[in-house]
């Protein structure tokens, strides 16, 4: 039986060759032999609103069951740890993969009260035997800083520090679908 991966994007268009949907056609394509992908189209993309994501968030677990993979690119990882951190749920994840996600609430450029986690939000996350950061040191859009906050509050985290500029990964990410493999 194959394990099921339920991948969040980031905000921004999601059509083809925009957003996360390069990354998320890769790893679907490199991993489809051995996993179950849900992508689902989150609301609004362009002008995300947290409890709207979470709702969405809230459906798709719930058509879940078995053990679940959790991915988040950008936005979409900080919006799993929000949810992890805050809400219930009636599942168990065997990884969380957390790909250039913005730590909200970092400087003036990151403010967003309602994407902000609480103070001590590590400490409300469930027990997820495989937690993985990955983040290039020298992208643009979100800033190398906010991978660093996270790798401090996470310690119990591998985290990737890639060479490079990319967010978006149009071409893909070798190193977490090596790292899939072996979850």
């Amino acid at each position: 039986m194959k394990k099921t991966v339920l991948f969040i994007h980031s905000a921004g268009p999601q059509d083809p060759e925009h957003g996360s949907s390069n990354l998320s056609a890769y790893l679907e394509n490199e991993l489809r032999d051995k996993y179950q992908f849900v992508i689902p189209k989150m609301p609004s993309p362009e002008n995300p609103k947290y409890v709207r994501w979470k709702d969405q968030l809230e459906k798709e677990l719930n058509m879940l069951n078995g053990e679940v993979i959790l991915i988040g690119h950008s936005l979409g990882g900080s919006v799993l740890l929000k949810y992890l951190s805050e809400e219930s749920y009636n599942l168990t994840f065997s990884g969380l993969f957390i790909i250039s996600s913005p730590y909200w609430g970092l400087d003036k450029d990151w403010q967003s009260k309602e994407f902000t986690l609480q103070n001590n939000f590590e400490q409300n996350l469930p027990a997820i035997p495989h937690l993985f950061l990955y983040h290039s040191r020298d992208e643009d859009i979100v800033p190398f800083k906010h991978h660093k906050i996270y790798a401090e509050k996470l310690p119990q985290a591998t985290s990737r520090e890639l060479e490079g500029r990319q967010h978006l990964f149009h071409n893909g990410l070798p190193i977490l679908v090596n790292d899939l493999k072996n979850v």
